[in-house]
């Protein structure tokens, strides 16, 4: 998985109150929980509302195109 190395913060009654991380890490992190989130997405899709490759075809020509 992911080596990480946080570095804590700490407020003047020694409580941790922040991470910090590389921004590598960080970036991986937020690549992970993207991930993550599409699959969910995908998984909860209803197939029924899937287009055949005609529908989708007439479709995208139905839309606006950007300049």
């Amino acid at each position: 998985m992911l080596d990480i190395s946080p570095k804590y913060l700490f407020n003047d009654k020694n409580k941790k109150v922040a991470v910090q991380l590389d921004i590598k890490t960080f970036e991986k992190i937020e690549q992970l929980l993207e991930d993550y989130g599409l699959v969910k997405r995908m998984q909860e899709n209803n197939r029924s509302e899937d287009l055949s490759l005609n529908e989708a075809e007439a479709y995208y020509k139905t839309l606006k195109k950007a300049d």
